[in-house]
């Protein structure tokens, strides 16, 4: 596979979210192109399951699609933060469940063709609502829960469809969560 050698490198945008990058590169038969790339923090998602079999979804409002959208809590990797301590913060700040312990159920990177970060999945198990929601200012959360059995039908439907959440359910799916919809 082709390798390609950076010749040029600027900062377009900083932004606390994320850093967007042109850069030109070379591959190794001499041609060159320009490219951008979108530097961000990693990420994770949380499946919380409850010990009563309920799965914990929320319900925000999303700017990129200007529509709400139900998925899974998740978040950005702080700084000097393991994903696994990041997904024990998400959880709790967007629903105030506190799950007796995290499982790293696998990793996707979001969108090597312009994202640089990793996007880490957790299922939170005995998931119990144990504080109040600590949203950040720009935040509105509602906070539902589900039968784990109504997860495949949430997704057929096109009620769950955030990209990031479905891989989610794709671990959970592939570790023996729900069986697949026969046919």
């Amino acid at each position: 596979m082709d390798s390609w050698r950076t010749l040029r490198s600027r900062l377009a945008l900083d932004h606390p979210v994320l850093r967007v990058e042109q850069v030109t590169r070379q591959r190794a038969d001499g041609l060159s192109h320009d490219f951008v790339i979108l530097r961000a923090s990693d990420w994770v998602n949380v499946l919380p399951l409850t010990p009563q079999g309920q799965v914990v979804l929320i319900r925000q409002w999303r700017q990129g699609s200007g529509a709400p959208s139900l998925e899974i809590p998740g978040g950005i990797v702080d700084p000097g933060e393991s994903p696994q301590e990041a997904g024990a913060r998400e959880l709790l700040e967007e629903t105030g469940y506190v799950a007796g312990h995290l499982v790293h159920l696998g990793q996707v990177n979001p969108n090597p063709a312009l994202f640089d970060n990793t996007c880490h999945t957790f299922l939170a198990l005995e998931a119990q609502p144990l504080a109040r929601q600590r949203l950040d200012d720009g935040e509105r959360i509602e906070v539902l829960t589900r039968p784990v059995a109504d997860l495949p039908g949430l997704v057929a439907d096109g009620s769950i469809n955030h990209s990031l959440v479905l891989s989610a359910l794709c671990f959970f799916w592939l570790r023996g969560g729900w069986p697949p919809p026969v046919a």
